[in-house]
């Protein structure tokens, strides 16, 4: 049992004198079964320097319901963009977190799915979660709500009205009778195809809010969001009320109020094209006449 105790050391030790003839080499000392490393010296720093300050201004929309009497106002921020994440949700979190509880906006996934932190950012409706934060510290970002909206609190818009026109489209597949064989609707590559451009909305109202005619028309005109999506189901080769979703658009507000003015293609945060879905929709409704 002694002997075999001692085998391993006299291995490590030999392994020792082998390494220390090498340059620069790592030496291993034993100390009973336990080893012990020694780096070899080295003329680098290991802590690192830390960088200068960028201190970067925001100036951001406020206004409560809870004090109606104030008017709304620009309040501003500061902060190091060393160290906050590169995009302005990322300024606006941490303006929340650590300067001001207070602070109101919408924000769920962070990725440019969900739509909820669609804002007004240098003058250009967004998702502040795709847009990046401009790094000349020298100009300050300034952050408004989507325009031509009411306001519920802060950057936080009032979408009831823009969600009750997108609930009188029916967005959802309508048909007359099932599949003959009772299974699922197929649809050819190219009719699926059609739909590409049209089902990647995730209805964040950039667009809608960035249209004159829909901000003086928008109890009646439903907006740029909401008739691509109509088109949407118009495209749709599985959908059987074509007929009918033509005739609630037959009216001179709904559709008719779109000049092509098309602000809504360049604002989209997706790079889609409303005005695009819109014109498809004027062509169904003369070719139907």
């Amino acid at each position: 049992m002694a002997a075999l105790r001692q085998t391993p050391l006299r291995l490590l030790a030999s392994s020792s004198v082998r390494r220390a003839a090498t340059p620069q080499a790592i030496r291993i000392t034993t100390r009973g079964l336990a080893s012990v490393t020694t780096m070899p010296p080295t003329d680098k720093d290991p802590t690192p320097k830390k960088k200068e300050p960028v201190l970067k201004k925001f100036q951001i929309y406020r206004w409560s319901p809870d004090e109606p009497a104030k008017k709304p106002h620009m309040q501003e921020y500061t902060l190091d963009l060393n160290e906050t994440g590169p995009m302005v949700l990322d300024a606006l979190i941490r303006i929340k977190n650590e300067q001001d509880p207070t602070l109101t906006f919408r924000r769920s996934c962070r990725e440019g799915i969900c739509g909820s932190c669609a804002m007004n950012i240098e003058g250009t409706n967004t998702l502040a979660c795709l847009c990046r934060i401009n790094r000349d510290a020298s100009q300050t970002t300034r952050i408004y709500p989507l325009p031509h909206m009411y306001i519920v609190r802060d950057l936080v818009p009032d979408l009831t009205n823009f969600y009750k026109q997108y609930k009188s489209i029916k967005p959802y597949l309508q048909r007359k009778e099932p599949t003959a064989d009772g299974k699922e609707i197929r649809q050819s590559i190219q009719e699926r195809k059609k739909l590409d451009g049209l089902y990647e909305c995730i209805l964040c109202a950039c667009c809608s809010t960035s249209c004159p005619s829909y901000w003086w028309n928008q109890e009646e005109y439903l907006g740029p969001a909401v008739l691509m999506q109509a088109y949407r189901w118009l495209a749709d080769s599985r959908d059987q009320m074509t007929g009918q979703r033509k005739d609630m658009l037959d009216n001179s507000m709904s559709l008719y109020r779109c000049h092509t003015i098309m602000n809504c293609a360049r604002t989209c945060p997706k790079g889609l094209n409303p005005g695009k879905a819109i014109a498809e929709i004027k062509k169904m409704m003369v070719q139907s006449s």
